[in-house]
């Protein structure tokens, strides 16, 4: 669908030119059957393309003669037609080979195709949004890279009759774990686990007077952690049952992130409180952190707070300190995502300069030992924008900084929403999505 091909085969005496396409979801192949069986040749780039679950494609190779001709066609190797055309409608995510053969008397001849389908939502990322408190729940939109384009509520078009009530909740926290799309939510709303390719819930720790949720961090397949206003609770998976407050964090605690045998936790009281996964207890205190988490490819951990960035080594827990030119601020009165993210490709750290909540206007990106990097702020909103939420993340698709802003001011200026595309390593703008509405972004999560 994205690219067109030329397929060239060659017979004993005859040569045959396949000249296939897809456009629109089709894709033509044109085959000459002669008497002289032809030498088997696959199409240029194996015949790859990719579709989305719900999503067709018709595979219908173009024959300069149909005398004589028997056809069949295999998905996976699976016999699956016996036309000429395929009309191939995947309903689950994967791999798929196709391969298509047509016979006469002369002999045979045969096309491969290789399709790789997404899920229903797996070629995009979402946008998590707290909602307009008061007047409706928290929604979860979705960017397609196909469409280019934010489709809205997504979680309650896939689950009829499914919300994430109280209207007093806020959604203020999604992540992606073991391909299940963890939806968290403050002010007495719920957990919900979906199935992070088509949305479907799977689960949820149900809505309760009293709940505070913040964040969660998977630990293994069966065991996770969520932080709340009250500290962190162990998380079965299994059952989805809330265990008893892990005693060596007390107040609110937000973000989470485990990296080798530990769990770093980011608290109102005590910074970083770095624990055993194994047990839970206290390895190491970071004071003075506001903000967390960010991981570079070499492992380390990030977090900042005051006038520093620290560097974290996951296996000794050592730290480096590096000065940034600005005071960092945590999201303790009202809690959100921190701002601060991390390439995958290189040890890029990327912190946003926020006021006392959220309303930052410059993002800073720091090269990992390099200070210099730190003097001059990497992207400045445009005039009249500001960042809402964590406000920034890294996609690892795209090798992308993304931006959510808000108009600045207050009342019908929170209405007027943008997501910025920014090159992470240049940081120029390469997209701006605007849209309007009381959405109130809290953070993005990418495959």
């Amino acid at each position: 669908m994205h690219k067109k091909l030329t397929i060239k085969r060659s017979l004993t005496i005859f040569g045959i030119l396949l000249i296939g396409g897809i456009s629109s979801c089709k894709k033509d192949t044109a085959l000459e059957i002669t008497p002289e069986p032809p030498v088997a040749q696959q199409p240029a780039g194996n015949g790859r393309d990719t579709i989305t679950v719900g999503q067709s494609v018709s595979l219908h190779p173009k024959l300069a003669t149909k005398s004589g001709l028997t056809y069949i066609w295999t998905v996976n190797g699976a016999p699956t037609g016996t036309d000429s055309v395929l009309a191939f409608k995947p309903d689950a995510r994967g791999d798929y080979q196709i391969a298509f053969k047509a016979s006469n008397a002369g002999g045979s001849t045969a096309v491969n195709y290789n399709i790789h389908v997404w899920g229903k939502y797996e070629n995009g990322f979402f946008q998590i949004n707290e909602g307009w408190f008061g007047h409706g729940t928290g929604t979860v939109g979705f960017y397609r890279y196909d469409t280019q384009k934010l489709e809205d509520s997504v979680y309650t078009k896939e689950n009829p009759g499914k919300t994430l009530d109280p209207v007093s909740s806020t959604l203020e926290y999604g992540t992606i774990f073991n391909n299940k799309l963890f939806l968290v939510s403050k002010v007495g709303g719920p957990i919900v686990v979906t199935d992070a390719y088509s949305l479907k819930e799977t689960g949820r720790v149900a809505s309760a007077g009293g709940n505070d949720w913040r964040a969660f961090v998977g630990i293994d397949a069966n065991k996770g952690l969520v932080s709340s206003q009250k500290g962190v609770f162990p998380l079965d998976l299994t059952t989805l049952t809330i265990g008893a407050k892990i005693d060596a964090i007390s107040g609110q605690a937000g973000d989470m992130i485990k990296a080798g045998n530990y769990v770093f936790v980011l608290a109102q009281t005590g910074g970083v409180i770095i624990l055993n996964a194994s047990d839970y207890s206290v390895a190491k205190k970071i004071s003075g952190m506001v903000v967390g988490f960010a991981r570079t490819p070499d492992g380390a951990v990030w977090a900042a707070g005051g006038t520093s960035l620290v560097k974290i080594n996951p296996t000794t827990l050592d730290v480096q300190t590096v000065t940034v030119p600005f005071t960092v601020f945590g999201s303790w009165g009202a809690w959100h995502p921190g701002s601060i993210t991390a390439s995958t490709k290189e040890n890029l750290v990327y912190l946003a300069q926020n006021k006392s909540f959220s309303g930052g206007k410059t993002i800073y990106r720091y090269l990992d030992g390099d200070a210099a990097s730190l003097q001059n702020a990497f992207i400045t909103l445009p005039t009249g924008k500001e960042l809402y939420g964590a406000g920034i993340g890294y996609n690892p698709q795209t090798n992308q900084l993304q931006v959510s802003t808000v108009q600045s001011g207050y009342g019908t200026n929170y209405s007027f929403n943008n997501l910025y595309f920014h090159d992470a390593v240049t940081g120029q703008l390469k997209k701006d999505v605007a849209y309007t509405g009381y959405y109130f972004p809290a953070v993005s999560v990418f495959h």
